[in-house]
């Protein structure tokens, strides 16, 4: 890999930094919320519970944060639409039979 012992060693023992114990804290807000939504919310509402409760956070933190935790809201389906012909659409009938 090009790694020293004494540095990987050294990396190791290093204590987690400011934003991965604030991003671990957030983390657990992200998955109360998310589980209190019953799994539905995405990024954007959840950004909105935690900027309610005071978290200043920005959408992209969150939408990264959830993306690292494998969690995603529910997005809906493509709605399909079909026709159903009227009858006055339908064709006269040929009576000069042409």
């Amino acid at each position: 890999m090009g790694v020293s012992l004494s540095g990987y060693y050294a990396w190791r023992a290093r204590p987690a930094s400011k934003r991965a114990k604030v991003d671990a804290d957030l983390k657990k807000y992200i998955e109360a919320f998310h589980t209190r939504s019953d799994g539905t919310y995405g990024a954007p509402r959840i950004w909105k519970d935690l900027m309610d409760v005071g978290v200043r956070i920005s959408k992209k933190r969150v939408a990264r944060l959830m993306r690292e935790m494998g969690i995603y809201g529910v997005s809906r389906r493509k709605s399909t639409q079909t026709t159903v012909k009227a009858q006055k659409d339908r064709k006269a009938p040929d009576l000069v039979k042409r």
